[in-house]
């Protein structure tokens, strides 16, 4: 559903993304993992056809980008990392607008706000201005803007940013359910507990790279099964400071 060949994406000398090639199956949850500034978010627009690659192609559910980039986005649903809502419209009023934008009308398009509104467990608060809700309700909303019209392609930038764990738990349940009905998914996230509990392959990618991928088991037969501990750089000078040597990769 997702093809991936060779893609590169240069900004002055920098290769931001940098020959990537992966794919990911109908009913697919594949995480691409990795630290900030690594080309996930420039990948995820490339593949969103915010961005042109420079090289390389892309082929969602069967249509290259480059040759049918309108008849790509009507089967793709998009969550970015921003939250890409209306907060003086209600939840209702949101999804009515974007179901619209997608081609739904009449009964269809009401039935889609429903079902998008119960899959995130909102339907109580559908008639409430979206300034009213939590962070973690405006994020569930974020995400039934990309599912109301049951795309077979859906990209999700980094969905539960900054959420509490309960809000956090209903996306992911949500981002499971959606592919077990046979949407391919890609999930780019930095939280490695996240992909370790959702994601059916990941991806690894570094400095525009993808480094490895396969499932969980398969990654830990490359690099073995060594605890691995990421200090942030607040700790890692702390432990410079008590010990007199620097951690490093």
């Amino acid at each position: 559903m997702i093809r991936v060949e060779g893609l590169v994406k240069r900004f002055g000398e920098i290769r931001a993304v940098d020959g990537v090639s992966f794919e990911v199956r109908s009913g697919e949850i594949y995480g691409l993992l990795g630290p900030n500034g690594a080309g996930k978010t420039t990948t995820f627009s490339m593949l969103a056809g915010l961005l042109g690659p420079d090289s390389g192609r892309i082929t969602l559910d069967g249509i290259d980008i480059a040759e049918d980039p309108v008849g790509v986005k009507r089967g793709l649903g998009i969550v970015p990392q921003e939250v890409a809502v209306y907060e003086e419209l209600t939840a209702r009023e949101n999804l009515r607008l974007w179901a619209g934008l997608y081609g739904l009308t009449g009964t269809a398009l009401d039935q889609a706000v429903g079902r998008a509104l119960d899959e995130v467990g909102l339907s109580g608060r559908s008639r409430e201005p979206v300034e009213r809700f939590s962070g973690g309700m405006k994020r569930r909303l974020n995400l039934s803007l990309g599912l109301v019209h049951r795309p077979k392609v859906i990209l999700l930038d980094e969905p539960t940013v900054g959420i509490d764990p309960q809000a956090r738990a209903n996306i992911l349940d949500v981002v499971r359910r959606v592919a077990d009905a046979g949407a391919a998914v890609l999930y780019t996230t930095h939280y490695l507990e996240e992909a370790e509990q959702l994601c059916d392959r990941i991806g690894i990618l570094d400095h525009g790279k993808l480094l490895a991928e396969g499932t969980l088991a398969e990654l830990k037969e490359q690099v073995g099964e060594d605890e691995v501990v990421v200090l942030p750089p607040s700790l890692n000078r702390l432990f410079l400071k008590l010990t007199g040597r620097e951690l490093r990769d």
